[in-house]
């Protein structure tokens, strides 16, 4: 189901949640809507599920203008950060809900019902435990029976607002690999919401970027993260470090001291140069390499950086450090600066 979001904006009284987005979600995509809190994107997808009215702008699925279709007519499947699961039901029950309360005349039989469940507790890896209660799972059972659930009704979009949020680091990253799995095996066009850049990057075809109620990129994740195309994004999507930077005609000048650094597109103008930490090299001290004191050294989950102050703002620059030539804390040091970006004020 091809889902396009025009020009919509949405108010909370004074405040604009969301402001003239538009957004084209492709059948079969799983797209990401990633971005801070209070950026817009639960709103957008409340709006794209009908728990939201937009303030203006139109919601199509496919060729229908679904803008003024209720909710429970728009066949989406919603899956929420809490699971939202009845706990007086057992897992099968919970599964088999949305079929039970279908009007009479769309209600399929009683052997058709627990079929239907059975199938989705196979889909979802629970074959086991249809006879069990929410209480008696874990967090990632729970999501899962909460994503059969919205499955069973046969939606024609799934969405889900922060799916993984209440889970710990470990059972999201297991998560994120079944549901990528369950998605290419089932085919329905998703939109997921995350504030975690690494979920959106792993598990999306293509990543909605949104900031103060608009969307300031969207792309693959390969697209967002090599070609940021604001400093929101380049700061937003991985680490990176920035500095502020003028232009005297012929190189950099970081707090009037001058440097040299390989851009994306041009380096000229004032703004600020943005970095990745492994595309920062240090070295000694010389002519055409950015000065600074090495202030920590610090072990990360993908190897060891140091943190360089430059200038004499405070301004801090992180590097990718080889422990085949570690950094000692004080020690005066040059910076080679590569794949960087200059965004402007």
């Amino acid at each position: 189901m091809h889902i396009r979001v025009i020009d919509i904006a949405k108010d909370f009284g004074r405040t604009g949640a969301l402001r003239g987005v538009s957004l084209d979600v492709r059948d079969g995509e799983l797209l990401a809507l990633l971005g801070p809190s209070g950026s817009g994107k639960t709103t957008l997808l409340r709006v794209i599920a009908g728990l939201e009215a937009p303030s203006t702008g139109q919601v199509f699925f496919g060729e229908e203008d679904a803008t003024t279709v209720p909710v429970q007519k728009r066949r989406i499947g919603f899956v929420f950060q809490n699971y939202a699961l009845f706990k007086h039901m057992t897992v099968r029950d919970n599964i088999a809900y949305g079929l039970r309360v279908r009007r009479r005349s769309e209600q399929p039989s009683t052997s058709e019902i627990i079929k239907r469940a059975d199938d989705l507790l196979d889909l979802v890896q629970l074959s086991d435990i249809g006879s069990r209660y929410p209480r008696q799972l874990s967090g990632g059972q729970q999501q899962r029976v909460a994503l059969a659930r919205a499955l069973a009704v046969e939606p024609r979009v799934l969405l889900l607002d922060e799916p993984f949020g209440a889970l710990d680091a470990r059972v999201r990253k297991d998560l994120r690999r079944w549901l990528r799995d369950l998605h290419d095996r089932t085919g329905h066009t998703t939109v997921f919401v995350t504030h975690d850049q690494e979920e959106a990057l792993e598990l999306a075809d293509r990543v909605a970027i949104l900031n103060a109620g608009k969307i300031e990129q969207i792309g693959s994740p390969d697209d967002i993260y090599d070609h940021p195309a604001s400093a929101f994004v380049m700061s937003f999507v991985g680490d990176t470090s920035s500095i502020p930077i003028q232009s005297d005609g012929i190189g950099l000048l970081h707090d009037g001291q001058p440097f040299e650094a390989i851009c994306h597109g041009s380096c000229r103008g004032s703004g600020k140069l943005f970095v990745r930490p492994h595309d920062v090299t240090i070295a000694e001290a010389s002519p055409g390499r950015l000065p600074g004191t090495v202030v920590n050294v610090h072990r990360t989950a993908r190897g060891h950086r140091a943190q360089i102050l430059v200038g004499n703002a405070g301004v801090i620059i992180e590097a990718t450090v080889d422990m085949a030539k570690p950094q000692v804390i004080g020690e005066r040091v040059g910076l080679q600066i590569q794949n960087a970006r200059v965004f402007g004020d």
